[in-house]
C-alpha cells in the first residue's frame, strides 16, 4: 500500500470502531436500566399495597430516571433516547401512584412503560441496533 492509503486507512479506522462501541456502551446501559425498572415494578406489581416497598421503588426509579436524563447518547442511537426516558418516567409514575395506594393508576403507568418499551426496540431495529440481553 503507498502512504496516502494508509494514512486514509489510518484516519478512517478509528471512526468506525469507535462508533459502535459508544453505541454498544448506551445499549447495555440502556438494557440495564430497562430490565430492572420493569423487574421492580412487577416485583411491586404483587405488593403494590406495601406502601413502605412502594416509597423505595419509586425513589430507585427516580434516581434511575434522573441517571437516564443525564447518559451521554451517541448520535447512532439519539432518536431513541427520549422512548428510553419515557419508560422510566412511566415506571417512576407507576410506582408514585402506588405510594398513593392508587392501584388502578399504578396499572395504567405499568402498562405504559411497556408499551413504550416496545417503541424503543422498534426505533432500534430500524436503526440497525438492538437492546442486549440481560440475565
Amino acid at each position: 500500500m503507498n502512504r496516502r492509503a494508509l494514512l486514509t486507512l489510518a484516519l478512517v479506522v478509528p471512526v468506525l470502531t469507535t462508533a459502535p462501541a459508544h453505541a454498544g456502551s448506551y445499549l447495555n446501559r440502556a438494557a440495564l436500566l430497562v430490565v430492572e425498572a420493569s423487574r421492580e415494578s412487577e416485583y411491586l406489581r404483587g405488593r403494590v399495597n406495601d406502601k413502605d416497598l412502594a416509597e423505595l421503588v419509586h425513589r430507585v426509579a427516580s434516581a434511575r430516571l434522573e441517571a437516564a436524563s443525564r447518559m451521554n447518547v451517541p448520535k447512532e442511537v439519539v432518536m431513541a433516547h427520549p422512548h428510553l426516558l419515557l419508560i422510566l418516567e412511566n415506571y417512576e409514575r407507576s410506582a408514585e401512584a402506588a405510594t398513593e395506594s392508587k392501584g388502578e393508576r399504578f396499572l395504567i403507568y405499568q402498562q405504559r412503560a411497556r408499551d413504550e418499551e416496545n417503541v424503543l426496540r422498534g426505533i432500534l431495529k430500524q436503526l440497525g441496533w438492538a437492546l442486549p440481553g440481560v440475565k
